[in-house]
């Protein structure tokens, strides 16, 4: 793995570290215990970092730490032991309301389950992708369409989500995930719940999006969608296994 050094220490207020203004998410000598008789050890000392522009798969069994990385990842979750930092912030210097801030800017979560309100239109899932950013709601519908035209859903703006199919349920995900513009898109098992033809679009659409420079994080069970992607990331028991990125990075 292309771990790359960092430039400096924390800021006066502790809460900004001066690193590679590239590299997104940085997780260092991260671990996490759960208590109980015996304790679980969901993850082991994992070290690892995501740059700007990147599109990897996080790949790995039931058991093997995915969940449990995702949300530490999202800074849903903080480790037991280890250091994160999010756009060049350390995750553990900020308190709840800070966290909660950072998160809002720098990260979209695709889930499986799609988490949408099924009594709202599709524009208004994605409109409230920015509910709490304090945007005008004129803006937010405005910038909720543009996110739905370009997942390809324009002709299915004001229909409810439980009109639509699985496929554009998950695009509708999409588009809430990326209305913000954020760093990153964090995707978990986003081909999960559909059908094979389904599952090829949003995967082709991540790949799209990627391609236009959104730094895009799939965590999937599935081996077959992880080597689509230029970068594989293989968990297994709380480790990193492997770590593949294109040659020259």
């Amino acid at each position: 793995m292309n771990l790359r050094r960092r430039n400096g220490g924390r800021s006066p207020g502790g809460q900004r570290l001066t690193i590679d203004p590239e590299i997104v998410l940085s997780l260092r000598g991260v671990t996490k215990t759960y208590p109980g008789t015996p304790p679980v050890q969901a993850l082991r000392g994992v070290d690892l970092e995501i740059r700007l522009g990147e599109l990897a798969g996080i790949v790995g069994p039931s058991g093997s730490g995915k969940s449990t990385l995702l949300h530490i990842m999202g800074t849903l979750d903080l480790p037991t032991d280890g250091e994160v930092s999010l756009a060049g912030h350390q995750v553990s210097a900020l308190n709840d309301k800070e966290l909660s801030a950072l998160r809002s800017r720098n990260i979209g979560f695709v889930f499986q389950q799609f988490h949408l309100l099924n009594s709202q239109s599709a524009l208004d899932n994605v409109a409230d992708g920015l509910l709490y950013t304090g945007t005008p709601i004129a803006e937010r519908r405005a910038l909720a369409e543009a996110a739905l035209n370009r997942v390809g859903l324009s002709h299915r703006l004001d229909h409810l989500a439980n009109k639509l199919s699985g496929g554009e349920r998950q695009r509708v995900a999409v588009a809430r995930a990326i209305v913000g513009r954020p760093a990153m898109v964090l995707a978990d098992e986003p081909t999960g719940n559909l059908d094979s033809k389904s599952s090829d679009g949003i995967v082709e659409l991540i790949e799209e999006l990627n391609g236009e420079g959104i730094t895009m994080l799939v965590i999937t069970h599935n081996r077959e969608i992880a080597e689509r992607f230029p970068r594989q990331v293989g968990l297994l028991d709380g480790l990193i296994e492997y770590d593949r990125e294109p040659a020259g990075v």
